[in-house]
């Protein structure tokens, strides 16, 4: 029998159902101590623990690492460096490169003299076909000042005009006398100056303008104030009093430009007192043997990933014992989001857990936007399935607006929730309701109508749903996560189509990596892939899924597989890795014709 974690804390929330038969939740328990500024977690530990390690990243064989004590003297000489050059309130300082331990320290020194940082996604500027996104960023926020890890690996992104006038620093210069050394900003003296600039810095001083995805539009960016992050943080810890009991560890791979990489987990640890360890591998082909291989240096005490990740560890624990031993030992929180976690997948780290330790840790998720910082939501409770978001964290508040199948749209109000958009008043207007509770565009579901404390199930974005020829709706968002589940691992991604149309179909990315694991051909015609084997496949999980579901609005008859894999210079892909569905069919419209038409080669339909 499975013994599941005992260090959580168990849901208690209160439920107000008002006579319009919307929905008010609210967690039952007090909110914790909140501290003013994100400089005010870097003091605490660099006086408790000054010796600790904050940050590393990987140097040779081993990890370059930087402890509390050094980071806060560095931080203040950067301060004082960026004092120097007039930066402070007001003044962004733009971030090309991806996590490090030199971004980590800049992006603390700017917050700690009131200068907002503006981390954006790598493949802005290393992409060529998406340095339009890199100059909406820029041209948006007007940085005075722009950091990229490497400058020759940026070389091509500097050149763009939108730099012109703005200095550049980076921690290896290439011998480019236009660019600043790292090491010259660390030179600066922190004095006086720099202690009333931290002492200016509010609760309501903008830390990060963080970009949205821009899936549908062109990126927003979301003011992301001190009291928005430290609130936040406090919150969590409040759900997951392990955090407080003893020093957490990740070693971890999630981008910084996004809220749950570069807010949810650095400022986890710093606010904690823990050890980031930057993964500089992904869940892809190629790379994920060096997040295996960090993994083995420097296991985690909490380890957070997309689906696909654990899917891919899932797989290396079974192939390799002493990895196993390691990565679970010590193991307090199994953390996914993006997406449901396979059921297969959360039940083989079930056992394996059970076996190394004897105790499954607490496997979990959260709900919540770059709006809100982003927990809103959270399962602080053990359950056996994926999917569950939980209920509202201590201090936030919870709208829910049923329909007549009782899915519910969910909007939220609290001091983790952003004041607005970054120069776009009407944006901001319309993203609040007269009530003042930020309007998300998700769905919702309890997991038991009957008691709420069960918690909440992400439902999808309202925006999605689309109608059948027959007038019945389609929840797509929730549909893409069954199909996802029912075609792994096969499929990487896949974007529901059938607006308009008489059957719900897919049209699906392959997880290449897979196919070509398991030998499949990778014969196209036209854009689609047309191995027999491959879509025979695909043909008996349809047919199986379909004797168990009921209902046109859930049964998925037919399949193409595309063989250009998404792309993000066209649109079809945002910096999350996230998918942009209308631009996929967009783009692709050929193939959605495809898609419907019974005598294509390249289409499986049941």
């Amino acid at each position: 029998m499975i013994k599941r974690a005992s260090n959580f804390k168990p849901h208690r929330a209160t439920r107000e159902i008002r006579a319009d038969g919307s929905m008010i939740l609210r967690s039952s328990y007090p909110l914790g101590p909140v501290v003013d500024r994100t400089g005010d977690w870097l003091h605490r530990w660099a006086g408790e623990a000054p010796d600790r390690v904050f940050l590393a990243e990987r140097s040779g064989a081993g990890w370059r690492e930087e402890s509390y004590g050094s980071a806060l003297e560095k931080v203040r000489a950067l301060a004082a460096g960026l004092l120097e050059r007039g930066l402070g309130a007001g003044t962004p300082i733009i971030v090309l490169s991806g996590a490090g331990v030199d971004h980590g320290l800049l992006a603390l020194a700017a917050q700690y003299v009131g200068a907002p940082i503006v981390p954006v996604a790598e493949q802005y500027s290393l992409v060529h076909g998406a340095h339009n996104r890199l100059r909406h960023a820029v041209e948006l926020v007007k940085p005075r000042l722009a950091y990229a890890v490497d400058a020759a690996q940026y070389a091509e992104a500097l050149k763009l005009d939108i730099f012109d006038g703005i200095e550049i620093v980076a921690s290896r210069t290439g011998g480019r006398a236009d660019v600043t050394a790292f090491e010259d900003l660390l030179k600066a003296n922190a004095g006086p100056e720099v202690d009333a600039a931290f002492a200016a810095v509010t609760p309501d001083t903008v830390a990060k303008i963080l970009m949205t995805s821009g899936s549908t539009s062109d990126p927003k960016g979301v003011l992301t104030t001190h009291r928005m992050m430290c609130t936040n943080q406090a919150q969590i810890a409040d759900a997951l009093p392990f955090l407080r009991e003893r020093s957490p560890r990740i070693t971890d791979w999630l981008p910084w430009n996004h809220v749950f990489g570069g807010s949810h987990n650095f400022n986890m640890m710093l606010a904690n007192g823990g050890s980031l360890y930057i993964d500089d591998g992904k869940p892809v082909k190629g790379l994920f043997e060096r997040t295996v291989e960090n993994l083995s240096l420097m296991p985690g005490t909490l380890s957070f990933n997309v689906p696909v990740g654990f899917s891919m560890l899932l797989k290396a624990l079974t192939d390799d014992a002493d990895l196993r031993q390691r990565f679970f030992e010590d193991l307090d929180l199994i953390f996914y989001a993006g997406a449901s976690l396979p059921q297969e997948v959360w039940e083989g780290l079930e056992r394996m857990a059970s076996d190394v330790k004897g105790e499954v840790p607490l496997i979990t998720s959260s709900w919540g936007l770059t709006e809100t910082a982003p927990a809103a939501l959270m399962q602080m409770e053990p359950t056996e399935r994926s999917g569950v978001v939980g209920v509202p964290l201590n201090g936030v508040t919870v709208k829910l607006i049923p329909d007549e199948e009782m899915r519910c749209e969910i909007r939220v109000k609290g001091p983790n929730i952003m004041p607005g958009y970054f120069e776009a008043p009407e944006k901001t207007r319309d993203a609040f309701d007269d009530e003042g509770y930020f309007i998300t565009g998700d769905a919702m579901t309890f997991v038991d109508p009957e008691d709420f404390n069960r918690g909440l199930k992400f439902d999808g974005r309202i925006s999605e749903d689309f109608k059948l020829l027959t007038g019945t709706w389609v929840r797509a968002a929730q549909l893409r996560l069954d199909m996802l589940s029912c075609l792994a691992p096969l499929a990487a991604d896949l974007v529901v189509t059938g607006a308009d149309r008489n059957e719900i179909g897919v049209m699906v990315f392959p997880n290449l990596a897979e196919l070509e694991r398991e030998g499949y051909a990778l014969d196209e015609m036209g854009g689609a892939l047309t191995d027999k084997l491959l879509l025979g496949d695909i043909h008996r999980r349809l047919a199986a899924r379909d004797r168990e579901v009921s209902g046109s609005s859930t049964r998925v008859s037919r399949a193409i597989v595309l063989a250009e894999p998404a792309s993000m210079p066209d649109a079809e892909m945002t910096a999350k890795g996230n998918l942009n569905f209308r631009r996929v069919l967009q783009r692709r419209a050929p193939l959605l014709e495809r898609l419907y038409d019974d005598g294509d080669a390249a289409v499986t339909r049941i």
